[in-house]
This record gives structure tokens, sequence and C-alpha cells, in this order.
């Protein structure tokens, strides 16, 4: 069969399924991305250029699907060149996030269509008027909300099937779609993420910190509200208090991945550091930046407790992989966190605004590793169980193989 992937960062979500399917030598495989997909083997990629210029003339509640439609138009260009390879997909996995999916269903109409459905904007139970330190929408904003969904759900109404990786994402879509939406989990490669007792991770400084070491880790995309860096730089001071030798290291970007920016343009962790840096001893605090994949994972399996924060919004792979690791969860007792961890069983949740009761679960959980032990192997079986990529691989392909 011939297959079409078609994400924008190719191959993403996509990538375990990719691969599976392009080593079968009876299938054709290709993908459809922006400048910085990249290659996997056996699969051809076509690459669009797309630059996001602001239109003034364009009404603000349009302005996005204005992007979208002109993304759509770039992602026409490259199928033209599959076109003349003879290339005409039986089934096409495409994201619906971006507006790459606008083309799709009028260009292949005899194609099975299946959709990635990773979040729905909603104005309640969602990521939007959650935290109450920063000014809620209001009705202009809440209308340019509901207009961001628009490409989703003219891609749901396309679709055949969608593909949503946890429970609650599936939620956030309207009832009358949820039927419609499979959930498949991309996986984790429980075996490459384990725990490794030998495991060493080198600090900017050259020091080498083991695992068994007093490690407390936190780990996102970017350093930013969503993610709750706010939450955990308010609970440190507490937390190395009371753990003299306990090291702090943060692993992330200073930009932003979802939501704003900050009003006066500095990196949220700058703005929250600041509130705290005369009460820390910033020789244990370590700003890694964004580090390469091996040395991540090494970090994941030096760490004592490891916290991951989170708005109602979409689960990062990084708390299954931290899951995966055996890493001691803890985490905020949100809806996205409900679906891999359940408190006293595989992990422990806190509110996510109690930066107090955070500090004091922390500490608690650094002070007596042995007692959290079976915290850990508990989070790892829970990986292995849920999230492995075989079994994820399994149900992917069940949505994605037409039925025969």
């Amino acid at each position: 069969m011939d297959f079409l992937f078609v994400h924008n960062n190719f191959p993403a979500q996509f990538r375990f399924v990719a691969e599976h399917l392009a080593r079968d030598p009876r299938n054709r495989v290709a993908a459809v991305g922006a400048a910085s997909a990249r290659d996997l083997p056996g699969v051809r990629l076509e690459r669009y250029q797309f630059e996001d210029i602001g239109r003034a003339e364009v009404h603000p509640f349009a302005r996005r699907f204005d992007r979208e439609a002109r993304r759509a138009e770039q992602v026409l260009y490259a199928l033209n060149a599959l076109d003349r390879a003879g290339f005409v997909p039986d089934v096409i996995v495409a994201h619906s996030g971006w507006g790459e999916t606008l083309p799709l269903r009028a260009k292949y109409p005899k194609a099975r269509f299946v959709v990635y459905c990773e979040y729905y904007y909603r104005d309640a139970g969602g990521d939007v008027n959650f935290d109450p330190e920063f000014p809620l929408l209001g009705v202009d904003g809440l209308t340019h909300l509901r207009a961001k969904n628009s490409s989703q759900l003219l891609a749901l109404v396309d679709s055949d099937v969608g593909i949503s990786p946890t429970p609650w994402q599936r939620s956030t879509y309207p009832r009358e779609f949820q039927s419609k939406i499979v959930i498949a989990h991309e996986g984790v490669d429980t075996q490459s993420v384990q725990p490794d007792a030998r495991a060493r991770f080198r600090l900017p400084n050259g020091r080498m910190l083991a695992a068994g070491d007093e490690v407390l880790t936190f780990v996102a995309r970017n350093l930013e509200p969503m993610r709750g860096i706010h939450v955990f730089l308010r609970a440190l001071p507490a937390i190395m208090a009371a753990r003299p030798q306990a090291q702090v290291v943060i692993a992330g970007n200073d930009g932003v991945s979802y939501g704003a920016t900050s009003p006066d343009r500095r990196s949220w962790k700058e703005v929250f550091l600041s509130e705290v840096r005369h009460r820390l001893d910033l020789a244990r605090v370590h700003f890694v930046g964004p580090l390469p994949y091996t040395d991540y994972l090494r970090l994941l399996q030096v760490s004592r407790v490891h916290v991951y924060l989170t708005y109602p919004f979409v689960l990062s792979w990084s708390l299954v992989e931290a899951m995966s690791a055996g890493c001691l969860i803890v985490g905020s007792d949100t809806e996205p966190l409900r679906d891999a961890i359940e408190h006293g069983r595989n992990g422990l949740l806190v509110p996510f605004f109690d930066a107090g009761l955070l500090g004091r679960t922390v500490v608690g959980a650094l002070s007596y590793p042995e007692q959290y032990l079976w915290l850990r192997q508990a989070a790892r079986s829970t990986a292995i169980q849920r999230f492995e990529r075989r079994h994820a691989l399994a149900a992917q392909l069940a949505a994605i193989i037409p039925p025969s």
C-alpha cells in the first residue's frame, strides 16, 4: 500500500508507525513536512517552505486560519512532486493542527484519511483561563480561541477516523466527534528508556551526578507557565533549605511553546527566578538548556525525584519517558496526569498551584528514597503496560490500516 504522512515537523508523533510501515518492502511511504522535517529511512520526504507573516488586513479572528490556508497551499505544491512520481496514497495520516489537512480530501477523495487529534481548544476545562495569575480572556479572546479550531473541525469532518494519544485529550473534542476518535498513544521504547544504576550525568560545571545521588529534576521543552515553571521555582527555596545536599537540574529552552510571552519580553525563567533568586543557593541549581537525547535520558536515570507540572493540556512525552526510566514522579493533579499517574500507586500528585505542598512532598521523597522505591517500579510497570511502543504501534496500525 502507499502511505502518506503529513506533519510540519515530521516524523514527530508518526515516527514509529512510519518506520514500521517503511520496513515492509510491499509498501511505499512518503511524507510532507516543513523545512524542519527530518528524514526517516525508507520514507520519501517532500519539504515545503512556509513563511509565517502576519497580515494586518486579515480580521484578527481569521488570522490563524489565513496562515493555515497559506500553509495548505504550500502542502499542495509539495504534493505535486509526489504526483510526478506516480504516488497516489491509499492511506493518509496527518496532524490536524496547522491547516495541512485542508486540501487532502479534495486531492485524494478515495484515500483512507486518518487525522491526529492532539488537542481541541475550549474556553473551559482546559489551559485557557486556568491560571488566575494571568489575565482572563474576554469575549474577543474566546471568539479567537474558538476560531483556532476551524481547520481541525474540517479535518474531522473529512476524516475516516481520528487518533488521540490519551483519553483526556480525546475528551477535549466535541462529543459528536469523539466516537470517531480512537485512543492510540505513539508509545515509548521501554527497552531503551529504562533504569540504569550505572548512569552518570555531567553538569555544566563539570561535576558528575550518579544514580543514587540526591538529584531533583524538572524537564520541559520550554520553561513556561503552561508547564508550571513558576510553581516549581517558588517551591525550590523551601526544598533546598530542607535538603542542603540536593542538586537541582532544570532542562529546557527559555522560549515559549504554548501561551504568551512575558509582558516585558523576558524569558519566563528569568521572570520567576528573579522572585526567588535571593533565597536560593544557585550553585546547586543547574539550568542545562535543551539536552541531546542521550544526555536527557541519563538525567532521568540519575533523578531521585522528578517533578512534572502542566496545565490541563497535552501530556508531554517526557512524563511517559520519566516513568519508563523508573523516576519517582511528583506531578500536578491535573487531568492529563490522571491518564498516567494514580496518586499513591505509581506516583504522587499535588494541586497545581500549591507550591508549599509541592515542596513538602518533594522534601519527603528526597529524604526517604527507599520508602518510595515501589512507586518508581510501579511507574515503570505502567509505562510498559500502557505506553510500550509495540502495544501503541498495534493500536495505531489498527486505526490506520483500512478494514478488510
